[in-house]
This record gives C-alpha cells, sequence and structure tokens, in this order.
C-alpha cells in the first residue's frame, strides 16, 4: 500500500489552517502506518499561523513545520513543497483554505496505488468539480458505473503525486517555464492567467503529454476560496459534497475503457469512441463542444464538431437540452435545436438557439427577484 505524505501549504490564514489541521485530525488512517504531516509556511507576517502551526497535536505520524525565511510566492511555494515527494515517494498537497473528508487518505492511497504504472496519468485530484470553471455552468462527470473519473485539468485544490508524476511534470517545466503556452487546445483564460500561477503549466503539461488527472466521483476536499493572496473575498461557489464515512475499497476505472474522459475544456471526448453514429472511433475526427467554448473555424483538421454554438456550417442533426449531464442528450440522441452536429466541409445558415431556456437549464433555483440581488451585491463588491 501507497502511504502518502501530506503537506500543507500555509501562508496567512491562521483561521483557516486551523479548520484544515482539524479535518485531518478527525480523518482515518491504516493502523501503525506512520504518516507525516509537512506544515510549509511562507514568511509573511504570520505568527499567528506559526503558533497554530505549532500546537497541533498530529498523533499519527512525524510532525515537521517549515518556516520559509523569505517570501517565495504561491506558485514558487507550491513547486517546492511537491518536492518533497522525493523525501517519500508520494504526497498529497493541501493549501490551508481546504477541509478534507474523513476517507480522503483511505482514497488517495487506492488511486495511487492503482495508477502507479499508468502513463496516462499525471495525477491524483481529491476534489470533485461541479463546475465548469470556464464557462461558469454545472458541471456534472458522466456515470459510468466507476468510482472516478478522467479530466485533462490538474487539481489544485487537494492533489496527490507520486514521485514519478512529479518529476514528469518538473523536467517538462524547466524548458517551459515563463515561455508562451497557448494553443488550440489549450483554454483561452487558464494560458491567460498571471505567471504566478503553477497550475496553468501543469495543465499545459497534461495536454502536451496526453494525460489526464484521476478525479473522485464524490469529493474528499472541498474549497472555502477564503480572501488570500489570489482572491479578494471568499466565495462559496467552489463548495462541493464532501464523502462521509469510509469506503472499504474504490472501483477504478483506467482511461481506455472508461466513458467519461474529459479534455481541459470539460468535454467528454470519450464519446467519440463510444457513440457509434458518431463515426469517430477511427480518425477521431469530430470537435466536442458542448459547452460552446472552443473556437471552431475551418482552420482546423477536424471534418465535424458537435456544439451549442451557433455556426455558419451544414447541420448533419441536432439535440436537446433536456438530460443530465449534458452528453447524455447526446448518447439517447434528445430531438431538439440545443446542440448541433455540423459538417465542417459544408456552409450552411447559423441555427437559432434559445439563451434564456440554457440559463433555466442550468440555474433552475434562481428566480427574478434573486438574480437582481446577485447583480446588486457584485456591484457593490468591484
Amino acid at each position: 500500500m501507497i502511504k502518502p505524505a501530506i503537506v500543507v501549504i500555509a501562508y496567512d490564514r491562521a483561521d483557516s489552517l486551523k479548520r484544515l489541521l482539524g479535518s485531518l485530525d478527525g480523518a482515518f488512517y491504516p493502523k501503525d502506518c506512520g504518516v507525516d504531516l509537512i506544515i510549509s509556511i511562507d514568511k509573511g507576517n504570520n505568527g499567528d499561523v506559526i503558533r497554530e502551526s505549532e500546537s497541533f497535536d498530529w498523533k499519527y505520524g512525524e510532525k515537521r513545520i517549515i518556516k520559509h525565511e523569505t517570501n517565495l510566492g504561491l506558485k514558487a511555494h507550491v513547486l517546492e513543497c511537491g518536492d518533497h515527494v522525493h523525501e517519500y515517494g508520494s504526497l498529497i498537497m493541501l493549501e490551508d483554505d481546504l477541509m478534507v473528508s474523513g476517507d480522503f487518505y483511505n482514497y488517495v492511497s487506492a488511486a495511487l496505488e492503482f495508477t502507479r504504472d499508468d502513463e496516462k496519468v499525471g495525477g491524483i485530484s481529491l476534489y470533485d468539480h461541479l463546475l465548469n470553471v470556464h464557462v461558469r455552468e454545472p458541471f456534472y462527470a458522466l456515470d459510468d458505473g466507476y468510482d472516478n473519473y478522467y479530466l485533462q485539468f490538474a487539481s489544485s485544490w487537494g492533489q496527490a503525486y507520486t514521485e514519478k508524476m512529479w518529476s514528469g511534470f518538473r523536467s517538462w517545466l524547466k524548458v517551459m517555464d515563463g515561455k508562451d503556452i497557448s494553443g488550440i487546445n489549450m483554454p483561452e483564460n487558464v494560458s491567460g492567467w498571471s505567471e504566478k500561477s503553477w497550475l496553468k503549466y501543469n495543465i499545459r503539461y497534461l495536454i502536451d503529454k496526453d494525460m489526464y488527472f484521476l478525479y473522485p466521483r464524490v469529493s474528499h476536499t472541498t474549497n472555502f476560496y477564503e480572501a488570500g493572496e489570489h482572491s479578494k473575498e471568499q466565495l462559496s461557489d467552489l463548495q462541493v459534497p464532501l464523502q462521509y464515512g469510509r469506503k472499504e475499497g474504490y472501483r477504478f476505472s483506467r482511461i481506455e475503457g472508461s466513458r467519461a474522459v474529459y479534455d481541459a475544456f470539460f468535454e467528454n471526448i470519450s464519446l467519440t469512441k463510444t457513440v457509434n453514429w458518431l463515426n469517430c472511433a477511427e480518425n477521431e475526427d469530430c470537435i466536442i463542444d458542448l459547452y460552446g467554448s472552443k473556437k471552431i473555424d475551418n482552420t482546423r483538421n477536424e471534418k465535424r464538431a458537435l456544439s451549442s454554438q451557433s455556426l455558419g456550417y451544414s447541420v448533419i442533426k441536432s439535440f436537446g437540452r433536456v438530460l443530465r449531464p449534458i452528453e447524455a442528450n447526446i448518447i439517447s440522441e434528445i430531438s431538439g435545436k440545443d446542440f448541433f452536429l455540423y459538417d465542417l466541409e459544408r456552409t450552411g445558415t447559423p441555427p437559432k438557439t434559445e439563451r434564456v431556456k440554457k440559463y433555466l437549464y442550468n440555474y433552475r433555483t434562481i428566480r427574478v427577484n434573486e438574480m437582481i440581488q446577485i447583480i446588486k451585491y457584485r456591484f457593490k463588491k468591484r
């Protein structure tokens, strides 16, 4: 069994750190496994953080506090924390505004063991995305009977690596750090993140190497997104349900046999192999763009596009937006005019789309007066 060390990334949020450490203390761990805990504190005006770290009683293994003498900044700090994998062989990284589930360690150990020899897996996420961060719409991974799905989007809200996984990324980063990482397969909003972001490079690495993160069906971390180095106020939109209770065994899929494999845009690219009538099994020449966030034009090599965008190409077939997750509408061939299968080799009249219907599908609990209050609140916070 793989026994990863736990590395907590801390800076100046003492209350957040206390909450995270409390959740770690209350989690389940294998008997006599000796789980080591590192609390890495970046230099700052953070005496309360140091005191909280020193007073915390870690009874599951060795506790080690690292107090950096200079301010590294978040990117360098995370990379330094990840490099501790060379001491332990595997590790879990947690930023201080997270909370873990009681079974997080069991899940991570099982996932790392399952993927240790899989060249297509670049890391393990503890967090389960319920929001497509590019378009800020709900995201649900297709349930294919397993406890996981795959996403070509590295995690920063609770992540784990073996030494091999982390070393591959670090070797790539030595060459690519500071370079332009934009491209047709890279979401523009991600490549546009500041140079303070280490995550955008980890995402680009996955794309370049055709690798994925293994994600859980039920989250083992949740994100409080509290005010800090990269956020001005606390938000709740990244909060997700945690798994409560222990699981006797996790059933993981391999990428090759999974029906829930998503690219960096949160698009289910396994549709091209599992939906036979798309006829993409051999050439994979169909762009999957159900969220409508990809750039689709005649400079691409693909011959077809399955998209929610209104485009000037000939429509082969259209589908409705009724089932959840959204790709279920394609699998079950739900009739309607919300998603369109385009022939990119033939021009056509852009079809009409109903934006209001899409909003009602995505945000089914919001009323008009509530929306007005949200807009007022956001305007005041600017």
